[in-house]
C-alpha cells in the first residue's frame, strides 16, 4: 500500500515501517498475501509460525534490482527449524528514502503446539543511521505474534498482530490470511490487513501460484490494487524468485535467492 500524505512528501512505502510487505520476490509476486502461507526463510517477516513448516536451515535475500537511484530495498534473514521449534533473524532496509534510512531487525521464534497449529512471536528494533557501529539490537522496539492453523493439507489460516514500535497503539496492525491449494501445483492465497494506526483502513492482498513444472513456478496477484506478477526457479537446493510491481512511483523488479541447508 502507499499512503498519500500532504507536503513535500508524495508518496510513502509500506516497508518504511516495521511490516512485511515487499520483503522476498515469491510473496511480492503474490501480491503480498503470504500470511497464511509462510513456507519460505521470509517467514518470521510475515507470519513467524510459519518458521515451523521446514527442518535444518534457510537463507534468503532479496534486491530491488530497477531504478535503485530513485529507492532501493533490500531484506535478508536466516531461518533455523528443528523438531517443533524455528528460529528466525532478519534485516529490512530502505534506501534513498525521503524518511531518512528504515532500517528494521528481527528476531523471531516459533513453536508448534499441535500437528495443526503453531504459534510465534518477533521482537523488532529500528536500527539508527548513520553510526560506526554494528547494532545488533536498535531503539523504538515493536512486536510480531503470529498463528498458523492449517486444519488440512490443502487450506491454511493465518494471523499477524502487529506493533509498530514508537507508538502508542498496543495494535497497530491485524492481517488475516487465508490459503488454498486445489492441487500439489495451485494455491490461492488472500489476505486484509486492517490499519488502526491514523484513520482505520482495510488493505486487500491477493494472490495466485501455479507450479507448471517441479522446477518453474508462475505467480500473479494484486497488493492493495497494485498489480503484481512473478516467476520462480528450483534446483537443488536453490531458488531464484523474479517479481514485479507496478505502484504509485512506477514500476519496481525485485529478485530475491534462497538456499536451503
Amino acid at each position: 500500500m502507499l499512503f498519500p500524505i500532504s507536503g513535500a512528501r508524495a508518496i510513502t512505502f509500506p516497508f518504511e515501517a516495521a511490516r512485511p510487505l515487499y520483503a522476498g520476490a515469491r510473496p511480492l509476486g503474490m501480491g503480498n498475501a503470504f500470511t497464511a502461507v509462510v513456507d519460505d526463510a521470509e517467514a518470521g517477516f510475515w507470519n513467524p509460525a510459519g518458521l515451523v513448516q521446514w527442518q535444518g536451515v534457510k537463507i534468503a535475500g532479496t534486491r530491488k534490482v530497477s531504478d535503485r537511484e530513485s529507492y532501493a530495498f533490500d531484506p535478508k534473514c536466516i531461518a533455523y527449524s528443528y523438531r517443533d521449534t524455528g528460529f528466525f533473524w532478519g534485516n529490512k532496509i530502505a534506501l534513498r528514502m525521503d524518511s531518512g534510512t528504515p532500517d528494521f531487525t528481527y528476531y523471531s521464534l516459533a513453536h508448534k503446539l499441535t500437528p495443526y497449529l503453531a504459534m510465534g512471536g518477533s521482537v523488532k528494533f529500528k536500527r539508527k543511521h548513520p553510526t560506526g557501529y554494528y547494532q545488533f539490537f536498535g531503539h523504538s522496539p515493536g512486536y510480531d505474534l503470529g498463528v498458523l492453523w492449517k486444519p488440512s493439507a490443502l487450506s491454511s489460516y493465518g494471523i499477524l498482530i502487529q506493533n509498530m514500535g514508537g507508538t502508542k497503539r498496543w495494535i497497530s496492525v491485524i492481517t488475516f490470511g487465508f490459503a488454498h491449494k486445489f492441487s500439489d501445483k495451485s494455491i490461492l492465497s488472500v489476505d486484509m490487513a486492517t490499519l488502526f494506526e491514523d484513520d482505520f483502513a482495510l488493505e486487500p492482498h491477493v494472490g495466485w501460484e501455479w507450479q507448471t513444472t517441479n522446477w518453474m513456478a508462475l505467480r500473479v496477484g494484486a497488493s492493495d490494487g497494485h498489480a503484481t506478477a512473478g516467476v520462480g526457479l528450483k534446483m537443488f537446493m536453490f531458488k531464484v524468485d523474479y517479481a514485479w510491481i507496478r505502484n504509485e512511483a512506477g514500476d519496481a523488479h525485485f529478485l530475491s535467492g534462497q538456499v536451503e541447508l
